[in-house]
């Protein structure tokens, strides 16, 4: 699979709040490393709660009102995926005081260290931030914290956050997506036509792979 003559391109349409991204995400990459497949990945915006208030919402009541989930039904989910994620070297670290918040802000720091060869980076920083660290990714001094300990300057990323600079852009994005009919993600979509929902698992994403690397022989 390593002697194709351009990378294979996986566009991944995602938010930094979402589980199923990150593990979908590492599970993907998992399999990229097995096998031995050149790829280069684009990471899109997508948000979960637009209407969310700045404040946010407790991830519990959150779930609770969006998907009509019990509390012991959320209590399963969560440690299922906090297995799965621990499968991929992921470490979720779940509580009953983690916020849901609104992820615009946050599309727009990535859009801007992509620019700079980080937006990769950026994403795979912010996962932790807020899965693992259960960090405030609402407050602006700490997106641009988050920011500088990926490298980048923290100064600019305020700025950035502040002025608002690539808001039409990424709003332009997401909707561009929703109307290629993305209504729900992790969507990978590999060579700009082979659609991917959800999270697959290492062995599906294996097979997904081969299969293309045949088509593309």
């Amino acid at each position: 699979m390593t002697n194709q003559s351009q990378p294979l391109r996986i566009d991944i349409v995602s938010d930094v709040v979402c589980p199923w991204c990150v593990v979908g995400y590492r599970q993907l990459a998992r399999a990229l490393e097995e096998t031995g497949t050149d790829y280069e990945v684009h990471w899109h915006p997508f948000e979960l709660n637009t209407d969310m208030p700045p404040e946010g919402q407790n991830l519990g009541e959150h779930i609770a009102e969006k998907y009509g989930s019990t509390r012991e039904q959320s209590q399963e989910n969560r440690e299922r995926i906090t297995a799965i994620g621990a499968e991929v070297g992921f470490d979720f670290n779940f509580a009953d005081d983690m916020r849901m918040y609104n992820t615009f802000n946050v599309h727009q720091l990535i859009h801007w260290a992509d620019t700079q060869g980080r937006g990769h980076d950026l994403k795979q920083a912010l996962f932790a931030a807020y899965f693992t660290d259960r960090r405030d990714l609402s407050d602006v001094a700490v997106l641009a914290d988050i920011a500088s300990e990926t490298g980048l300057d923290r100064p600019e990323a305020t700025k950035v956050l502040e002025d608002q600079r690539h808001a039409a852009e990424v709003r332009a994005e997401e909707e561009f997506w929703v109307q290629q009919g993305i209504r729900g993600v992790p969507a990978m979509v590999f060579e700009k036509k082979h659609l991917v929902t959800g999270a697959q698992g290492v062995a599906n994403y294996t097979e997904i792979l081969k299969q293309l690397a045949s088509t593309r022989a």
